[in-house]
């Protein structure tokens, strides 16, 4: 084909049908392919016994020889947490900044990942994969260290903003780069991919230093211990509370793997401060006066083996809750964690401790721009073309709205869902087909062997319970050896005050007894006669659906 008749190809994996996960961009360009991002999403209430979900990556398996390299918006989950699973299909170097790969770094440890090429690339540097010259344009986030795209490509420039906010004063002083988005917009830009998550959210969107505030308030009028959890990840908000800490003669404990381990690299990598007599161990709380300690801990999502949740249920071996304790609880819940939240709030007002959420107190801000940041964004880049990024349906639809109302042809924008094909040239962009796209479910180390249909049971056995029908059949007449013996879990009271077990009795025996000797001497035919009479038994009596499993022994 020749080189004018070529198209970028632009395939989002993941992060256009959901908040908080599965981030993932694949863009192609003649034999050259570039991934941007690789996030993971934590389950869902209904996701029983998954860890986690990442995307279905297996249009990359397919092509892994044409992968050049792997590109890192920013250092949180979603944006990283599949990584450790890709590296270990498709060997290709990874870009990023460097808390963002001091992130990574600790992260492959976890896996046995120790041969991994990671190339750390500063603000403004630029480097080629490929058919792809790529630049890091600094951006405010909720974390340090985190950068939009510019690509470069045969057939015109991409802006990928990742996520961003717009905040004026950002707790390091790093400021977004006006200039260089501005700079790239005066050139032209033929696409623009932008972050969509406070689509729905007017106006512009606070400073990380407005926490600050909150926390000096906080700290003015707490007399007892101060117990902060907030994402291990969100050094900005570590740094406040430290710097808040020092103003009123309070230590600081960090408690939470991931949260030390976070803390020590930044603190290595010069983007974290902490006085040297500032830092302690969890043991020295024993020594301490309430008024003197600040614990800094994981937990804020409720997560069941967090230090917080841990403390909140008794079973931390260091940290008990006491009367006058205040817990600021300084995080957004992710969708689907309210419940959670809510449990772990209720519980540590149970055991006297005063706490302190969003709801009831500016003490977290939101790392993502609001309409009027989405428009300067869109006014700085002015592209040609327009894909919103990084939401669910709902966010991305809002977003192209409001990018059309500033001038944006409504042809020209496009809402895509994971696995479309996006091809777009100097003249045309269109949806061209899809590829294999959706969610891998992990359990523990099991990768992608817990699919629907095993949630599904999950569920099932979860609402419902179960109903094991154990029954024996003499071989040469096809009749009952003996009655039925029948075990539930989940499904009613093992005294069986309702007679329910001996209805499901009367019920399969009755079942055998009605069948010829050709149905009970085949086991298939057997169960499926008895998942059929009891299934509808529970629905008409009881309005239940448990799990029926039947199980035949032949004598």
């Amino acid at each position: 084909m020749p080189e004018k008749d070529k198209k970028l190809k632009v395939i989002p994996l993941g992060g256009v049908e959901e908040i908080g996960g599965l981030n993932m961009t694949v863009y192609e360009y003649g034999n050259d392919i570039m991934v941007v991002d690789a996030g993971l999403m934590f389950p869902e209430d209904d996701m029983f016994g998954v860890d986690f979900v990442i995307q279905d990556f297996t249009y990359l398996l397919n092509n892994r020889d044409r992968v050049r390299g792997i590109v890192l918006t920013h250092g949180h989950e979603d944006h990283t947490g599949s990584l450790p699973f890709l590296l270990k299909e498709i060997n290709a170097p990874v870009y990023g900044t460097a808390l963002t790969l001091g992130l990574v770094q600790e992260k492959l440890k976890e896996h046995n990942i120790v041969d991994s090429s990671l190339h750390r690339i500063k603000p403004r540097e630029a480097f080629e994969l490929g058919h792809f010259n790529v630049e890091f344009i600094r951006i405010t986030h909720s974390i340090v260290d985190g950068v939009a795209l510019a690509i470069t490509t045969p057939v015109g420039v991409v802006i990928h903003t990742g996520d961003f906010k717009i905040d004026p004063t950002p707790v390091d002083g790093e400021l977004l780069d006006f200039n260089k988005f501005t700079e790239y917009g005066e050139k032209g830009v033929l696409l623009l991919l932008s972050d969509s998550t406070n689509a729905e959210r007017g106006g512009f969107t606070f400073s990380e230093k407005e926490v600050r505030r909150a926390f000096e308030d906080i700290f003015a009028r707490t007399p007892g211990r101060i117990i902060i959890s907030t994402f291990s990840s969100n050094i900005h908000r570590l740094q406040q509370a430290i710097d808040v800490a020092g103003m009123f003669g309070r230590k600081v404990i960090i408690c939470g793997r991931s949260m030390v381990n976070n803390a020590q690299i930044a603190l290595d990598l010069g983007y974290l401060r902490i006085p040297r007599e500032t830092w302690l161990e969890v043991d020295a709380l024993k020594n301490l006066p309430d008024e003197e300690v600040l614990i800094l801990t994981t937990g804020s999502q409720g997560e069941p083996m967090s230090v917080l949740s841990r403390i909140a249920i008794g079973e931390h071996k260091q940290i008990k809750i006491k009367d006058g304790d205040t817990i600021v609880i300084s995080a957004k819940a992710i969708p689907g964690n309210e419940r959670s939240i809510g449990k772990l709030i209720n519980r540590l007002f149970r055991l006297k401790a005063n706490v302190i959420h969003e709801k009831v107190s500016e003490i977290h801000v939101s790392g993502h721009a609001s309409k009027e940041e989405l428009k300067l964004m869109y006014n700085m880049v002015r592209p040609k073309y327009f894909i919103p990024i990084h939401g669910e349906y709902r966010h991305l639809v809002s977003h192209a709205r409001m990018i059309n109302r500033q001038g944006l042809p409504k042809k020209n924008s496009f809402i895509l869902n994971n696995g479309d094909i996006f091809e777009v040239g100097p003249e045309s962009a269109r949806k061209s087909g899809q590829v294999s796209a959706g969610r891998v479910f992990i359990d523990g180390k099991g990768i992608g062997d817990v699919e629907e249909m095993v949630l599904r049971d999950r569920r099932r056995l979860g609402h419902d319970g179960i109903v094991l029908v154990l029954i024996t059949i003499e071989k040469e007449y096809g009749k009952l050896a003996s009655p039925p013996d029948i075990i539930t879990k989940g499904f009613t009271h093992e005294d069986d005050p309702g007679g329910v077990i001996d209805k499901i009795q009367d019920i399969v025996t009755q079942t055998v007894e009605e069948l010829d000797k050709e149905v009970t001497s085949d086991p298939s035919l057997l169960k499926a006669k008895i998942r059929a009479r009891l299934k509808k038994h529970f629905r008409n009596t009881l309005q239940r659906r448990p799990m029926i499993m039947p199980l035949i022994f032949e004598v």
